[in-house]
C-alpha cells in the first residue's frame, strides 16, 4: 500500500473577504464561529467594528474580516491601488433585507461602490446577501446584478429556500386587513398576531414572530 501526500501552497496574502453584520454584537458572534471553523486551514479571521480598530498590517494578514454597514462604507471610500476595496474579491452582506431600514443607504451604497469598482477595474467581486425574511428578494437581487437560478444549466445566483427545504412541513394562513387607514391597519396586524399567539401559547407551543425591522 503506497500513500502519497500532496502539499499545496496557498497564497494566504491574496484571500480577502469581508462578512457584513448588521450589529456589533453579530460581528463578534461570527468572527468567534468563523474562526473556530477556519482556524486549521490558516485562515485569519478579524473583527473590524466601531470598537474593534485594526491597524493596515492586521487587516493586510487577516483573511476575513467581519464588519458593520458603517465601517465598510468609511474605510472604502478611498480609491486607489493598494486600499481594501482592490483586494476583497467576496463580499457577503448579512441581513441584507435592511434595505428597507433607515440604514439601507449605506448598503446601497457599498453595493454600488462594489459594483462600479468591478466595471472599472473588471476584476470579479462576488457580492453574496442572505437574508431569512426577505419577501421581494426578486427585486434585492435585480439590484445586487444576480440572475434567477436554472435548475436545468445550474446557472444564475438566486437561491430562495422555499418551506419544502423544511424538517417540518409549514402551513401558511393568509389573513385579509381591509382598514384603509395605516395606522389602525398595523394596530389590526398587531392584534392578529397577537391573538395567534395567544391561541399557540395556551396549546404550549413555542412562537416566533418575524417582523420587518426592530424598529
Amino acid at each position: 500500500m503506497v500513500m502519497l501526500l500532496l502539499k499545496i501552497a496557498v497564497d494566504y496574502s491574496a484571500i480577502k473577504a469581508v462578512y457584513i453584520a448588521p450589529m456589533k454584537a453579530l460581528a463578534q458572534e461570527v468572527v468567534v464561529k468563523f474562526g473556530e471553523r477556519v482556524k486549521g486551514l490558516g485562515i485569519t479571521v478579524r473583527e473590524c467594528t466601531g470598537d474593534m480598530q485594526l491597524t493596515r498590517n492586521e487587516i493586510m494578514d487577516s483573511q476575513l474580516l467581519v464588519v458593520t454597514p458603517e465601517k465598510y462604507d468609511v474605510i472604502t471610500r478611498k480609491g486607489g491601488d493598494g486600499t481594501l476595496i482592490t483586494m476583497v474579491s467576496l463580499v457577503i452582506i448579512d441581513e441584507v433585507h435592511l434595505l428597507a431600514d433607515e440604514r439601507g443607504a449605506v448598503i446601497e451604497t457599498i453595493v454600488a461602490r462594489t459594483q462600479r469598482y468591478i466595471e472599472s477595474s473588471q476584476r470579479h467581486v462576488r457580492i453574496v446577501g442572505l437574508s431569512a425574511t426577505l419577501p421581494n428578494y426578486r427585486d434585492v437581487a435585480r439590484f445586487l446584478a444576480v440572475g434567477d437560478r436554472d435548475p436545468k444549466s445550474g446557472t444564475g445566483g438566486l437561491f430562495h429556500f422555499g418551506p419544502e427545504y423544511r424538517p417540518v412541513p409549514l402551513d401558511t394562513t393568509f389573513i385579509g386587513v381591509t382598514e384603509k387607514n395605516r395606522v389602525k391597519a398595523k394596530e389590526q396586524m398587531n392584534l392578529h398576531a397577537y391573538r395567534k399567539m395567544v391561541a399557540a401559547l395556551e396549546k404550549g407551543k413555542q412562537v416566533m414572530v418575524f417582523v420587518h425591522s426592530r424598529k
